[in-house]
């Protein structure tokens, strides 16, 4: 059976998630600052959206639109995820967790407000997929519609990752590690196009083909 540990703090909007994982096969294990888990136990790990970071992670001082911190939930997911990278276990990051991912890197940084985050009218926009990237061969590149609506982004990337898709005005919608087995984060929420967008399921699809990989590796 494929399993991924899913880190979270609402329980109220983790269901989509859910039907996502277990759409491609893959049975999640439910992780939260108030029920940690010692360790991943070869399983992949998602990390899910949800409030800003605390900057003092990325040696800023709050800014007075940023959300208060959850350090609390901050720590255990940056443990969990450099568990998985230094292990190169599967790792797929949303919203939230594609900013942890980035500031979990060297140098990693973030914008912590941005005006004008708002999506467009049929609540998608634009990104554009770096030719080459691992997210393309997934996705099938070019241009595609997302529902990415974070008012912060990332700001300086952290090595060694690489920027995967980047929106009309430049906003980095996107990471990927290059060097491990599946390391994808994107600021977008896949698991709520799964309808409308069909093709985002092939994110699911390939971090389960990933955790199947390392099974028999």
């Amino acid at each position: 059976m494929k399993r991924a540990v899913l880190a979270y703090r609402n329980e109220a909007k983790i269901a989509p998630y859910l039907e996502a994982l277990r759409q491609a096969g893959i049975e999640p294990r439910l992780v939260t600052a108030a029920n940690p888990s010692a360790s991943l136990q070869g399983m992949g790990l998602v990390l899910t959206g949800g409030t800003d970071i605390d900057p003092s992670l990325y040696g800023q001082p709050l800014d007075a639109r940023a959300d208060t911190p959850d350090r609390e939930r901050d720590d255990l997911e940056q443990r969990l995820l450099r568990e998985a990278l230094s292990l190169d276990l599967p790792v797929f990051a949303i919203c939230r967790g594609m900013q942890l991912f980035n500031i979990t890197h060297g140098g990693g940084s973030l914008i912590q407000h941005r005006e004008g985050h708002d999506l467009a009218n049929n609540g998608t926009h634009d990104v554009e997929f770096a030719t080459g990237s691992r997210l393309a061969e997934i996705l099938g590149g070019g241009r595609q519609a997302v529902n990415s609506r974070h008012h912060q982004a990332v700001g300086e990337v952290g090595a060694p990752l690489i920027a995967s898709a980047k929106s009309p005005d430049g906003v980095i919608e996107a990471l990927e590690r290059p060097d491990l087995r599946f390391a994808i984060a994107v600021q977008w929420h896949p698991e709520d196009m799964l309808s409308t967008f069909p093709q985002q399921r092939r994110l699911f699809e390939a971090f389960a083909e990933s955790l199947e990989q390392r099974a028999h590796a």
